[in-house]
């Protein structure tokens, strides 16, 4: 297949990557609310999200009703990451549609300061 083109993100806020690979997804910028529940526990939804790949548009029952989904997973080592909003058939929830949904658990704090505190002192 070759090799992907992987977005770099940088700026002041904070640059969320993958858990495993590290791949830039999305800044702390883009996110739209934090009061989301994945399979995982505590989900953001996002406005912009890169370097992703898409599964199959499917219907989902979730909590807030019937939903047209598409999984999403790292382009870098396809870790399944969370879901992108296709079709609300709610209107009160028609807000998500074109954002995403990533799982706090999946993703690691790349920004600089993050990385400054987990460098340990010997």
């Amino acid at each position: 297949m070759g090799l992907y083109y992987r977005t770099y993100l940088e700026g002041p806020s904070a640059v969320y990557g993958c858990l495993d690979c590290g791949t830039h997804l999305a800044t702390s910028e883009s996110i739209i609310s934090r009061q989301f529940q994945g399979q995982h526990g505590q989900a953001f939804l996002f406005d912009k999200v890169v370097n992703i790949s898409f599964g199959k548009a499917e219907d989902r029952d979730m909590t807030t009703g019937l939903h047209r989904v598409r999984d999403i997973s790292c382009i870098q080592c396809s870790k399944m990451l969370g879901w992108t909003y296709v079709k609300a058939y709610n209107a009160d929830n028609r807000y998500k549609e074109g954002k995403f949904i990533l799982e706090k658990k999946l993703l690691k704090d790349l920004s600089t300061k993050a990385l400054a505190e987990s460098i340990e002192y010997i």
